[in-house]
């Protein structure tokens, strides 16, 4: 199927995958900083932004399907990637698949124990509910410090820093994405991330971790990190589960430094 998507910048090129949320405008904090460096594409994934549903199973491993498909289609073979959140785990998948180049995992799930993953959705489940209930006041609510720390508090290790322009655009694709629901099935009902043995990855692997990451917690990095021992985890020190929203400098340059 046909992935809507952005190109920008010049340079060698930089799949961006997204997480739930705003599709490809999950990355606006950093991707003008990104096409500075790189010929960036962003997507959106099927049931996010403009890209229609897919005809059948949501899965983790059909998402991959279709941004190899995408990958394919537009002559990207060995392009890099880069995802956060479930993004992160399709971009770990694919290079597990031996598809793409060098690659860059944001907090990406797939890694949980049976404990952590009940939390995870027992957690997120009723926050994307609220977000739901709350959609018509989300930008005046998010215009407020003292609301947005309550909203985000479980996303952003300092949600009273940051401004309505990054976070709306996210909390709104919560709410509205076909595939919001079927993707959140995916994440807890489906089979967890496996993992890739050394030399069998097609180029470096980086993975990203806040150490205040309240989504996927911290200690799942080191699962990660085991399942793909070929790569280097980084981690980011004052950041939650958004690095984007988090350490905006930084993440430009994890992503810019972990990919050629």
């Amino acid at each position: 199927m046909s992935l809507h998507h952005v190109r920008i910048g010049d340079g060698s090129p930089l799949l961006l995958v997204h997480g739930l949320g705003a599709g490809l405008h999950s990355w606006d904090p950093i991707i003008d900083a990104l096409a500075a460096h790189r010929e960036v594409i962003a997507i959106d994934l099927p049931g996010f932004g403009q890209t229609a549903s897919l005809p059948g199973e949501v899965s983790i491993a059909t998402l991959a399907d279709s941004v190899a498909q995408f990958i394919g289609e537009q002559g990207l073979e060995g392009v890099a990637t880069a995802g956060q959140s479930m993004g992160g785990r399709i971009v770990l998948e694919l290079a597990r698949r031996g598809i793409g180049g060098d690659t860059v995992a944001l907090a990406p799930g797939g890694f949980w124990s049976e404990r952590e993953l009940a939390v995870f959705s027992y957690t997120l489940r009723p926050s994307i509910a609220l977000v739901r209930a709350l959609r018509g006041a989300l930008p005046a609510l998010l215009g407020n410090p003292v609301s947005r720390t309550a909203l985000l508090a479980q996303f952003s290790a300092h949600p009273w820093s940051l401004t309505q322009q990054i976070v709306l655009p996210d909390l709104l694709g919560l709410a509205d994405a076909p595939a919001t629901d079927a993707a959140m099935d995916a994440l807890t009902k489906g089979p967890k991330q496996q993992g890739a043995p050394t030399g069998t990855v097609p180029g470096r692997v980086t993975i990203g971790w806040g150490r205040r990451d309240l989504v996927t917690v911290p200690r799942q990095a080191h699962r990660a990190a085991t399942a793909f021992p070929d790569a280097t985890l980084h981690w980011l020190p004052r950041c939650g589960h958004f690095p984007q929203w988090d350490a905006p400098n930084e993440t430009v340059k994890l992503i810019l430094t972990g990919t050629h």
